[in-house]
């Protein structure tokens, strides 16, 4: 009996030590905010400082493997991360095949839904991004779906409430065939100060009363 047990404490011991244990991960990216994003194939999750897996594997993080650090948008996203308590999703508008993006909270939640064209990540609580706003208008001859589309380029916070209108947007396609990732024209400086580009390609500083 003695010989039993302690065959079974040899052989459960290491799933006692290392319950939740995770492998043939492809990709481990750094801790930010007390989290670290993990892949496997196409799909990502969140493990804490403990290495438990607190966001369970998912297929609308947004990561971007040839990321463009130079830019400060959509694009420029290595991996998915956690920065003022949001995490940037992605999805995909049925009828237009289109990706927009949003942010979910430390609990996988979704806080902000994804109805943006491209965004920032948060930065002193707040963030920049192209909201596309669809209206139903009627069918054609076809019986296909026409809509009209609105874009405005806006300031929001970590709760997607929408602090400032920066301006307003046109020349945006949303045909995919035309479609192209629409650029942000303005950049987050401080709470007290915004960056826009106007329409001669110069930049203007505005001061901002948040």
């Amino acid at each position: 009996m003695k010989k039993i047990f302690t065959f079974l404490v040899l052989t459960l011991l290491p799933f006692l030590i290392y319950p939740q244990e995770l492998v043939g991960l492809d990709e481990v990216a750094p801790y930010s905010e007390g989290l670290a994003s993990v892949r496997k194939g196409d799909q990502w999750g969140f493990i804490d400082k403990n290495g438990q897996l607190v966001i369970d594997f998912r297929d609308d993080l947004v990561w971007n493997k040839m990321a463009n650090i130079s830019e400060n948008d959509v694009s420029s996203i290595r991996y998915p991360q956690f920065k003022n308590g949001r995490c940037m999703i992605k999805n995909l508008m049925e009828e237009e095949e289109i990706v927009t993006y949003g942010f979910i909270d430390k609990e996988g939640k979704v806080i902000i839904e994804p109805e943006y064209l491209n965004l920032t990540e948060f930065s002193e609580g707040y963030a920049l991004g192209i909201l596309v706003t669809k209206t139903f208008r009627g069918k054609n001859n076809f019986q296909l779906n026409i809509y009209d589309y609105k874009f405005s380029e806006v300031l929001l916070d970590t709760h997607g409430d929408i602090m400032l209108l920066v301006n307003k947007r046109d020349g945006i396609s949303m045909s995919k065939r035309r479609y192209e990732l629409p650029e942000l024209r303005a950049k987050f400086l401080s709470i007290n100060a915004l960056a826009v580009k106007t329409e001669a390609n110069k930049w203007e500083i505005r001061k901002l009363n948040l």
